[in-house]
């Protein structure tokens, strides 16, 4: 699992695009990873045919891990498989046996797949994940496996990890077995499904009570989880556990920090947006804007940078470490976008520089490509101001909390005919609310109040759009 860059130490694998047998090229797509910014697509540095996939699609690997072994060459390619095994077996099947020029060797490695080599520090994270402790049994390395029975004779000694396989080890989870307690049968002291079913049955079974009577009371305890497991996936489970991971788990930690430490202040204002909709309907007919997607996002968009460029001060990032207020002078327009791997916020680049056609193409693949999970980490990095359209949800407004690292968030809501007075008579007009939450360490009430007039003026009059621009 290479170091996909952003202090990220852990990735998980979300499908296989290769099966042991096929031919792969160097730079070929093999699998696709998601981390805690983005899925990302890992292509194969050598060029050769897949011997073994070592983790199965779900499983998360710490970085450094093995997750794949490639023969690049005929019978050579044993020999480069049983040199490298050590590297990965030592520190986890037997730690304080590791020799100390793995460490050297590990501080040698290049750039490989994705982003930097691994940091000789990445493989210190194996206690916490379960899978890392197959990696010595899947590789078919034969002078690791020759050396397990006079290390362990069977049994994983104090403080290092059993041996078993990732389904095995899928398995033990499953049930609640700690694989610690469970006797090994398979061979040089692998652990298998039936030791795991063994342990896992209501009463000790006689083939761990034989061999270790002190032992036997051991499979007891875990056998009640059991039960718990298997009603959790049944038809009348009254609860379900989703393990938070992934972009969710960084959006759950970004959005914590960002409340409680930015002060936010939320600000509404409801207005007349009729004349914007029937120009989105006047621009969806104009030629310079044939096969581009038109729609009442695409003029918001275009409101908050006029109104951004007529008050600079909102576009601005507070820098707690300096004391200091950067103010940025180009605008990375970041749209909230709901995709099923959780809340993105990728952002268009220079969308200050663009023009309206520039901007809509920006805006559609911005969502497109988040829609279909191929959202890159560089792509959400450098936002400045971020839109959340909550209107599409028929959400009438909200108090969106800031995108980390920004000063101001607009929330966009639903678009309603209500009646409103237009020009001294009550009429049906298209009516809308926005909420601007701003950092009031950077923005004070003026210049968020005065930025967020500006966005709804032009919106009123989009012929602001030409004057103020």
């Amino acid at each position: 699992m290479p170091d996909v860059g952003e202090g990220l130490t852990e990735a998980e694998i979300l499908k296989w695009y290769v099966q042991p047998g096929d031919t792969v090229t160097d730079g070929q797509v093999v699998c696709e990873v998601e981390t805690a910014k983005a899925a990302v697509e890992l292509p194969s540095p050598f060029d050769g045919t897949v011997h073994e996939l070592l983790f199965p699609e779900g499983t998360t690997v710490d970085v450094g891990q093995v997750i794949i072994s490639v023969n690049v060459g005929g019978a050579e390619a044993e020999a480069p498989a049983a040199q490298a095994a050590p590297a990965v077996a030592a520190p986890v099947v037997a730690a304080p046996a590791a020799p100390a020029d793995e460490d050297d060797e590990l501080k040698g490695r290049t750039p490989v797949l994705v982003g930097y080599g691994v940091a000789a520090t990445s493989t210190k994270r194996r206690p916490r994940k379960a899978p890392a402790g197959t990696a010595p049994a899947a590789v078919p390395a034969a002078p690791v496996l020759a050396s397990v029975p006079e290390q362990l004779n069977g049994h994983a000694p104090a403080g290092a990890r059993p041996l078993a396989k990732p389904p095995v080890r899928k398995l033990a989870k499953d049930l609640g077995v700690d694989l610690t307690t469970v006797t090994p049968t398979g061979p040089d002291g692998i652990i298998t499904r039936e030791d795991v079913h063994a342990a896992a049955a209501p009463a000790p079974a006689p083939a761990v009570e034989t061999p270790a009577p002190v032992a036997a009371p051991a499979p007891a305890p875990v056998a009640a989880p059991a039960p718990v497991a298997q009603a959790l996936v049944s038809s009348d489970a009254r609860e379900t556990r989703v393990p938070v991971k992934g972009v969710r788990k960084a959006t759950a930690a970004a959005m914590v920090g960002s409340a409680f430490t930015a002060p936010h202040v939320t600000e509404f204002v409801t207005f007349d947006i009729t004349r914007t909709m029937k120009l989105v309907e006047e621009l969806k007919s104009d030629k310079d804007m044939a096969g581009l997607r038109v729609n009442p996002l695409l003029l918001i968009a275009k409101a908050v940078l006029v109104a951004v460029k007529r008050n600079p001060e909102i576009n601005a990032a507070w820098d707690e470490a300096a004391q200091e207020i950067v103010l940025k002078h180009y605008v990375n327009l970041g749209i909230a976008a709901a995709t099923p791997r959780g809340l993105l916020v990728p952002n268009i680049k220079d969308a200050h520089a663009q023009t309206l056609p520039e901007l809509s193409a920006s805006l559609s693949e911005l969502v497109s490509t988040a829609r279909e999970g191929k959202t890159t980490p560089a792509a959400m990095q450098g936002g400045t101001f971020t839109i959340t359209n909550v209107g599409v949800f028929g959400v009438d407004t909200g108090t969106p909390i800031l995108n980390p690292g920004e000063s101001a968030i607009l929330a966009v809501g639903a678009i309603k005919l209500q009646p409103w007075v237009h020009k001294g008579k009550v009429k049906a007009r298209q009516v809308t609310t926005l909420a601007l939450s701003f950092d009031h360490r950077l923005v004070d009430g003026e210049l968020g109040s005065k930025f967020l007039a500006d966005i709804a003026a032009v919106l009123e009059q989009p012929k602001r759009l030409i004057t103020w621009a």
